[in-house]
């Protein structure tokens, strides 16, 4: 068990480095005024209209980098500095969330995958490390695999979900990026200036997700050896 502490040490520690440095990024951002003088909600609205998506509600929603976009009631959900705001973090996570937007109006295959894990994500990931943990105890305990082993490849399997969800986060949350950044320089929406910040922020939000994606994959891996690896 001290190998997995190890690693559930380093990845925590990676996870809070990266959560760090992105705040202070968008700290940073939060500083750098849009010269159109839009806030978060009219950047994002601006974006809808100009996408041809109108049936999307731009809303206030509590706490900070609670930024998200529901896809079951079609809001765009911005935390209340960035509804209100009018600086480059803003635009940049405002913009961002309507990517998710557009993905959703042009079917993007990778959003839809997710949303379709997501039921079964939800469900599994509670119980999976435990399948896993007992499994081991229970094969451990009567000194042979039987259904020990094979209640930790359940739990082996019931983790595959997560870490599959997690790696098709990645390019739904770039390509969400990407439209954003596009949209705001094909648009005229920032300064050279603007666009470099708001690119870094999300240069650094992406990297969380990353970080996320290889730390479910390491998990995986790790007790995937401990069950396989143990058996003759």
């Amino acid at each position: 068990m001290i190998g997995f502490y190890i690693l559930i040490g380093a990845i925590s520690l990676v996870s809070w480095l990266i959560s760090n440095k992105l705040k202070s990024k968008f700290k940073k951002y939060s500083k750098v005024q849009l010269r159109n003088g839009m806030s978060g909600a009219e950047i994002a609205e601006k974006m809808l209209a100009d996408n041809g998506i109108f049936d999307v509600k731009v809303i206030s929603t509590p706490g900070r980098l609670t930024d998200h976009y529901n896809p079951k009631d079609k809001t765009v959900n911005l935390s209340e500095s960035v509804y209100n705001q009018r600086n480059a973090a803003s635009a940049a996570v405002a913009a961002h969330e309507v990517g998710h937007a557009v993905q959703h109006a042009k079917a993007y295959s990778y959003l839809t995958m997710r949303s379709q894990l997501v039921p079964i994500v939800s469900v599994t990931s509670k119980f999976s490390q435990w399948l896993v943990i007992g499994g081991l105890i229970l094969g451990a305990a009567s000194g042979t695999a039987g259904i020990g082993f094979y209640i930790a490849i359940a739990g082996l399997i019931f983790m595959g979900f997560a870490t599959l969800f997690s790696f098709i986060t990645l390019p739904v949350e770039y390509d969400a990026s990407n439209r954003a950044l596009a949209w705001l320089k094909g648009k005229n929406m920032v300064s050279q200036e603007e666009l470099t910040g708001a690119t870094d922020a999300l240069k650094w939000a992406a990297r969380t997700y990353l970080v996320a994606a290889l730390g479910s994959l390491a998990m995986l891996l790790y007790w995937g050896l401990q069950i396989l690896g143990g058996r003759d």
